[in-house]
Order: C-alpha cells, then structure tokens, then sequence
C-alpha cells in the first residue's frame, strides 16, 4: 500500500516538475542565470514559487535538474548521429567532438550550466555521455590509433571541446572565425592519435610571412600615412587569407 502512495504521489510530482524545469531552461537560453529566479520560473510554468522549493529544495537544485534536463537533450542529439556511426573510429571521434561544440556553440547558457555540473557526474544522461566518450576511445585504442592512455585520451578531448565553446562565447561576434573551431579539433586528433590531421597548424608561404609581417606593424609605423597603414594592412590581410584580422 505504501508502495502504490509513493508511485502515485511521485507521477503527480512529475507534470510540475517538468513544467518548471523546461520553464527555467526557456527563461535561461532567453535571458541567461539572472532570469531564472524561483519567482520568474514559478511564474512561466503557471505555479506558485513555494513549489519550487518543495520539489527542488533551492535555486540551486533547480539548476542541478536544468543541468540534467540539458544532459538529456544533448544525449538525444548525441546517440542520433550514432546511427549510423562512421566506421572509420578517428571520424567517430571527430563527428563526436563536433557535437559537443555544435550544441556549447548554440546553447550557451544551458551548456554553461551543464559544465558548471560535470565535477559531480551524477547524472545519469551526463554518465551515459561519458560512456559513450569511453567507447570512443576504446575503438580508438582496439584500432591502434591511440597515442596516449586512455584516460588521459578522454580528459583532452573533453577539455579541447570545452575549451573550445567557452573561447567561441569569449570572442565578439565580429571576431569569430570557424577556423578556430577546426583548428582544436584536429590538434586534438593530433594529440590523442596517431592519425594525420585534416589541416596544419603550422605552414610556410606568403600566407604565413604576411600574418607574421602584420603582426609585427607597429601602431604607428611614422613613415606611412594613415591611409598607407590602412591600405598595407588590407593587402596583406589578402595575402594571409584571412580578410585582415582586426588588431587588439
């Protein structure tokens, strides 16, 4: 009988709890964290803020449910692009890392607060992430492609994929450049493999000569006009192929 109470008074908690989460997830992606006040999320799910607390305890378990729910939305994404999984295991680990920072890149605020979780790994979709990542790795190394431990294998890969999606926000807009996106990827694939990268880091050139020429103007060379700065800097932004990154 006590059994029966419990799993009926747990279905009934289920519809407001889903409720307010997806409403704090809504009030996040649109706001960011100072939008998710228990009154705000109370208000957006149609429900009074006592409930909040009376099934999440604090804002913070709030944010822990957030991060779940957000785990859970990633996985779907995650074990749909396994489906089927390339054979080839080194662009299993490319399309995986992609992933990860396609969803940081668009949703900021809740990868922001999945991250912020991770430390405590104790969500079940966030475990089952993991060992999707793991198997991964394990194909990696059965294959012979890895370089290093395993472990070690999956710490770069997950830190190169976060590092990548913070760095992305950190940038302004107009300064963006998807190259950066593809560059950690396959310094990644460098470090943890022993496969060829897809593009180098380094390279040699006019291309490399004027980034290094550009580099190296000063802010006010003297001998040019403002309008001789600003043409040499265009055309050696041509030559660098990069449209003439802006100078900080």
């Amino acid at each position: 009988m006590a059994s029966r109470e419990t799993s009926t008074s747990t279905e009934t908690a289920a519809g407001p709890r889903r409720r307010i989460v997806e409403a704090a997830v809504e009030l996040l992606e649109s706001g960011g964290p100072d939008a998710v006040s228990t009154r705000a999320v109370a208000a957006a799910a149609g429900l009074q803020p006592p409930a909040i607390y009376r099934l999440f305890g604090d804002k913070e378990g709030l944010l822990e449910a957030v991060a779940e729910h957000g785990y859970a939305r990633f996985l779907e994404s995650k074990r749909a692009r396994l489906d089927p999984a390339p054979e080839d295991p080194v662009e299993e680990l490319r399309d995986g890392w992609d992933t990860v920072v396609e969803f940081g890149v668009t949703h900021p605020e809740l990868f922001a607060v999945m991250s912020r979780a991770t430390g405590r790994e104790s969500h079940a979709a966030h475990r089952a992430g993991l060992e999707i990542l793991y198997g991964r790795v394990r194909r990696l190394a059965a294959a012979g492609w890895l370089r290093v431990d395993e472990e070690l294998a999956a710490q770069i890969i997950r830190a190169t994929g976060q590092g990548a999606v913070v760095t992305w926000h950190a940038t302004p807009a107009e300064r963006r450049d998807p190259a950066l996106l593809t560059m950690l990827r396959e310094s990644m694939v460098a470090a943890v493999t022993r496969a060829e990268p897809m593009v180098r880091a380094a390279e040699s050139g006019p291309a490399a000569a004027a980034r290094t020429l550009r580099a190296a103007l000063p802010d006010d060379p003297g001998v040019l006009s403002e309008a001789e700065q600003h043409l040499l800097r265009e055309w050696l932004g041509r030559l660098a192929g990069d449209g003439g990154a802006p100078r900080t």
